[in-house]
């Protein structure tokens, strides 16, 4: 089952998430707070909060600090954030998809339309982008000792699969919206655990640049992803391998 260009974008991520381990952490810890304070600080009785926890542990955060944001965010005193996504279009017409967590839609709506009237981009209307996207699970797993892909395969299109690829001692996985849940549950029959296990926004199709306007559009995204309310950016902008290396 063949993969496609959205492993560069996530090889990437990781990348950059590596790179910039602190930010990243505030990200995660956000998702556990709001996943607590709206469905409840019980990991089995709350599958939002197990996901969550789940990433952030894939990410190494330490236990400690997740059972301390999620009793912070069960108590009396925790944050209200709310969730708030924006559409819009960066340079050459590079669709670009904006979801955040915040504690203050104006500054968060402030910022958004700031960083891309910066950087030659164009918010747009809710709902404008929604026909150049698909919502999928995307499952990351770190390869298991001895392990046998064909058999692998078949257990993952038993459990929802559309795509398996194999990639720098990685396995990812992506299915259906709708089969994230028997797909969690079929690796939890396998005792796997995926590394993250999110609904993402992939693009029906990508569109690629030449190098001057891939880093003007990489500008925005950056910015972006540099945001403190801004949880994950998606868009519809092709990664070369070589392009890669212009923005590592």
């Amino acid at each position: 089952m063949a993969g496609h260009s959205k492993w560069a974008n996530i090889k990437h991520r990781k990348g950059r998430q590596d790179a910039k381990r602190g930010k990243v952490f505030t990200k995660l810890l956000k998702e556990v707070s709001i996943a607590a304070k709206e469905g409840g600080g019980d990991i089995d009785g709350n599958a939002r909060l197990r996901l969550a926890v789940q990433n952030a542990k894939g990410s190494n955060i330490p236990k400690d600090t997740i059972d301390r944001a999620i009793s912070k965010a069960t108590g009396a005193d925790a944050d209200s954030y709310v969730e708030v996504s924006f559409e819009g279009y960066g340079p050459n017409a590079i669709a670009v998809f904006v979801e955040c967590l915040t504690d203050n839609n104006n500054r968060t709506v402030s910022n958004v339309r700031a960083v891309f009237t910066k950087y030659g981009g164009n918010l747009g209307t809710n709902g404008s982008l929604e026909f150049l996207f698909q919502r999928k699970g995307i499952f990351t797993i770190p390869q298991p000792e001895n392990f046998d892909e064909d058999e692998f395969t078949l257990e993952m299109i038993d459990g929802g699969a559309e795509e398996v690829e194999i990639q720098d001692s990685y396995i990812h996985v992506t299915c259906a919206m709708e089969d994230f849940g028997s797909m969690q549950k079929k690796l939890d029959e396998l005792t796997l655990e995926a590394e993250s296990a999110e609904l993402q926004r992939i693009p029906n199709n990508y569109e690629t640049l030449d190098d001057p306007e891939f880093l003007k559009v990489w500008k925005l995204i950056e910015a972006l992803e540099d945001d403190d309310d801004v949880q994950k950016v998606y868009h519809n902008l092709e990664i070369g391998d070589d392009q890669m290396n212009l923005i590592d």
